[in-house]
Parts: structure tokens; sequence; C-alpha cells
């Protein structure tokens, strides 16, 4: 039987946990794509929509149509920008809040679960080796 490569078995855990992730938000009615503007908004707050497409890295009309998801749930607000009235601003609810920490915890006891079978040493080792890998984001 053949070994598995590093990458393989990077990416094997990688859709391990999209799995988990996917198990977790479906109940919730969020897709990734509106998980990850609710992570940029509670992480940056109050931003234009030109800005969460950089953030998101995807077009603006793409960034419309979550922020649309999202609003429709009650999760986001827009309001126009006073510094720009040909710009809008887009924030985060109270419900928006408290679905990002839901989401945030959720996603906590999923790696927790899914590395409580390595030692504590191990786990301190992967986070390290991790986080050396990892290039910076934005969001």
């Amino acid at each position: 039987m053949e070994e598995e490569s590093l990458s393989e078995l990077f990416w094997a855990v990688a859709r391990r946990l999209r799995h988990m992730s996917h198990e977790t938000l479906q109940p919730l009615g969020v897709t990734p794509g509106q998980v990850r503007a609710l992570k940029v908004l509670a992480r940056h707050g109050v931003m234009r929509l030109s800005e969460l497409s950089e953030h998101l890295r995807i077009a603006p009309r793409s960034t419309t149509e979550v922020v649309d998801g999202l609003q429709e749930r009650g999760l986001v607000e827009r309001s126009p920008d006073p510094a720009d009235r040909r710009a809008t601003l887009v924030a985060l609810t109270p419900a928006g809040t408290a679905m990002s920490e839901n989401i945030r915890a959720e996603r906590g006891a999923q790696g927790e679960r899914l590395f409580a079978s390595l030692p504590e040493r191990d786990q301190a080792e992967l986070a390290r080796i991790l986080a050396a890998l990892r290039v910076p984001e934005s969001e």
C-alpha cells in the first residue's frame, strides 16, 4: 500500500473539517460565503460594501448578493455612508453579532472534537506548524 503524501493528508483533514463545518452551518441557514462576511464584519466593524469585497476577495456584485442574503435574515443592515452618499455601509445587527459568536463557538468545538485524539503536545506542535505556513489573510 502506497503511503499518502503530506499534501494529500493535509487535504483529507481539510475536507473533514469542511464537512464538519457544513454540518454545523446547515441548521443555521447560512452559507460559507455568508459566514466569511459575518467574520469580517465581526473582526473589522462597519465598512463599505467595496471594502467588504476586498476582504472577501470576491467581485462587488457577489458581495452584494452575500449581503442581500444576510440582510434578509436580519443579520446585517445597510446605511448610507455619511462621507459619501454614493457609498453604502454594512454593519452587523445584534442578531448578526450573536450568529457570528455562535458560529465561532461551534467551529471551536468542532476543532476541539477533531483534535482531541492528539496529545496536547502534538496539538501545540501542529498549531505552531500551521501558523508558520499560514499566509496572512485580510479577513
